[in-house]
């Protein structure tokens, strides 16, 4: 009987130790946001006058990676890492301190990452960062990893023989982090994840500072505007050197007033001279065109070759981490003649401040910008008749000098799969012929002057200055042909990810009546039935037969398209 309570207490214990594992488990299993303290719990969790400091963990030079390994064969094995960040799907982002254009090809290739337990997985390059170019790298972390707690960095190597050591920092988590930085003559832009998380819902510019540099030489100036994931912030007084690539990392700290403070992690840096400086200016043109991409190379062509004969200029992609051949492509037409220009933007869900970032990064080079996606044609039934195309036609739907409007708004026809089973190889303005009847969303052509300070917009629109109005335009003046529910193997792909930031993934049960889903699609990427004849009410073939005009050939395999 004495032994009763004994083994009560063992069972009670053992109760709450599976309890608290199962617990554990679901709090960090990454099927969405991985969890993170909020700035408030952060704030909460630190004595007065005290900062907790979460930003970036310098690393890693040659000379101090003696620790990382107990076979170090050469200088860069393994190759010394600055600071990595946990993705989405459990994708692990490294950030070298390698120079990416001063490495050879093959010192790229056949890398691996050795996570905390020495399981590994493949390291692919993944790109490079605009300053001073480091390499950066991805690998998927293990299965046996995701158990573990809490998350270190893992180490970059082209030997499978080295062993994880500590100490290593932790995982930067992609929910809460400053991840770019843009200095303008006046300011600097600083581009911060979770700090406002809910669309229309910001802290206060007083309750924050921007923090350039590390510990007691940090120089922390004001900020004057915090909207979405963008925040304004005074130039730093520091001592400028003659190197070109003299940079500081930036971040942000927030404040509660009662001397308590966080610092976000971050993986932005400052650079002065990048302001001073500021290169040749090139001529400006009057339209240019920006979108997001992911994987887009196949369809670049017809949508590059369409809006240049009608008047865009120059084209600006924001790169959300391609894996396709999207950079031959690019590099093809440039040597045709187009002006296109790639910006690394790897960070996810963050289409928003990718284009808060493009009005700023492209004010000196483009006077309006058309801000549409690669399955997005403008076309005016006004151009019906004409035998070929113009570079005056977009110039058509702008507005006068003097009129102070400053943004051009057009509404959407979203076309459904129109019976196809498979991506159309004459293109999507000739594969894609059956749309929805009602119009939905509107697009935009935007006025970069007359865009408010505060950068804030809603994907494709944005808040103009007050002085400034926007004006919509009727569907007999132009249209968006917005090939929206494409063949389902192309349509699939979308379930890959959503880079809006408040815009519900379509694998997340929320919101079930939001316009940004496909009705009737549900939560999985499988195929409804019927699929091929579904979003098919109007059978609209201007365009189609319009773009056969100008840019169908005769050739000796057939009639093809100029972009095939």
């Amino acid at each position: 009987m004495r032994r009763k309570p004994l083994s009560t207490l063992l069972f009670a214990v053992a109760i709450f130790l599976v309890f608290a594992f199962q617990l554990s488990r679901k709090a960090f299993f990454y099927g969405g946001d991985l969890p993170f303290p909020s700035p408030s719990a952060l704030l909460t969790s630190h004595s007065a006058n005290s900062v907790a400091h979460y930003a970036l963990h310098e690393a890693a030079f040659p000379e101090n990676l003696a620790h990382w390994s107990r076979h170090v064969s050469s200088i860069l094995d393994p190759i010394p890492t600055v600071s990595s960040l946990l993705l989405p799907d459990w994708e692990v982002l490294l950030i070298s301190s390698i120079d990416a254009p001063l490495s050879s090809p093959d010192s790229l290739r056949g890398l691996l990452c050795v996570f905390q337990n020495n399981d590994t997985s493949p390291a692919k390059f993944s790109g490079s960062l605009e300053f001073n170019s480091p390499a950066m790298f991805k690998c998927l972390m293990p299965e046996s990893v995701r158990r573990l707690r809490p998350y270190f960095q893992p180490l970059l190597t082209n030997s499978p023989e080295k062993v994880f050591s500590s100490p290593m920092p932790e995982l930067i988590r992609w929910t809460f982090f400053a991840y770019e930085a843009l200095e303008t003559e006046d300011d600097v832009v600083l581009f911060v994840k979770g700090v406002n998380h809910r669309q229309g819902s910001n802290r206060p510019p007083t309750g924050l500072k921007c923090v350039f540099g590390d510990g007691d030489k940090a120089v922390r100036t004001a900020v004057t505007s915090s909207v979405q994931e963008v925040f304004r912030c005074r130039h730093p007084n520091l001592t400028v050197q003659e190197d070109h690539h003299q940079k500081f990392k930036i971040t942000l700290e927030i404040l509660d007033g009662k001397g308590r403070s966080v610092l976000v992690p971050s993986v932005a840096y400052y650079s002065p001279r990048r302001r001073i400086t500021g290169g040749e200016t090139e001529a400006k043109s009057t339209i240019c065109a920006c979108t997001m991409v992911y994987n887009v190379g196949k369809f670049l062509k017809e949508w590059v070759m369409y809006y240049s004969k009608i008047g865009v200029e120059k084209f600006i992609l924001y790169d959300n981490g391609s894996d396709d051949e999207i950079s031959a492509v690019v590099k093809e037409l440039n040597k045709e003649g187009y002006n296109i220009e790639i910006v690394f933007w790897i960070w996810p869900k963050t289409q928003e401040a990718g284009f808060s970032h493009s009005v700023e990064y492209s004010k000196r080079s483009c006077k309006w910008m058309l801000f549409m996606d690669v399955d997005e044609f403008i076309f005016s039934p006004s151009w019906l008749n004409s035998l070929n195309p113009s570079k005056e036609m977009l110039k058509s739907l702008l507005p006068a000098e003097k009129s102070r409007v400053g943004m051009v708004t057009i509404m959407c026809n979203d076309y459904g799969p129109s019976d196809r089973i498979s991506n159309p190889a004459e293109g999507v303005t000739q594969g894609y012929n059956c749309r929805r009847r009602i119009e939905e969303r509107h697009k935009s052509i935007v006025l970069l002057e007359a865009v408010d300070e505060s950068l804030l917009n809603v994907i494709h629109h944005f808040q103009l200055r007050t002085e400034f109005r926007s004006r919509q335009m009727r569907t007999e003046e132009a249209v968006v042909n917005h090939y929206k529910y494409q063949a389902w193997p192309e349509f699939r792909l979308k379930f890959r990810r959503r880079v809006s930031a408040y815009v519900l993934d379509w694998t997340n049960s929320g919101n079930p009546t939001s316009k940004d889903r496909a009705p009737g699609l549900g939560n999985s990427a499988v195929e409804p039935p019927e699929w091929p004849r579904k979003f098919c009410e109007v059978r609209d073939d201007r365009l189609r037969l319009l773009t056969q005009r100008w840019f169908g050939l005769q050739t000796a395999e057939g009639y093809r398209m100029t972009w095939q």
